[in-house]
């Protein structure tokens, strides 16, 4: 009998200390992986810095896109954007198209021929 009474006093010395370890286990898990754990937090994290490169992006073709349109208006007319847009929804216009730009004389306004 004596060595029944011996396990099952050690098992309740035992008990307590292995049941807080468990919940302490338990917790610490999910401090890790739980819905709200590091492992979230940094997944979050990571996302947030995708959608704010997305954003960056989204900003600089916005920007380049209303540097275009500004060309457009009739305030500011850029006579090469305008005939872009005409060949474009005239159907003139072809992906492929490669345009050479020659330099266009400028007269001498510094001297006068008629002397």
């Amino acid at each position: 009998m004596w060595p029944i009474r011996e396990t099952r006093r050690r098992a309740r010395r035992i008990l307590g200390p292995a049941t807080a370890a468990l919940v302490f286990g338990y917790f610490l898990i999910h401090a890790f992986v739980g819905d709200y754990g590091i492992l979230a937090w940094r997944q979050l994290h990571q996302r947030v810095a995708g959608a704010e490169a997305t954003l960056l992006r989204a900003e600089a073709i916005r920007a380049r896109l209303e540097g275009r349109v500004r060309l457009l208006r009739s305030e500011s007319l850029d006579p090469d954007m305008l005939d872009e847009r005409a060949r474009i929804e005239a159907g003139l216009a072809h992906p492929d198209d490669v345009v050479i730009l020659l330099p266009v004389p400028v007269p001498d306004r510094g001297r006068d021929d008629d002397e």
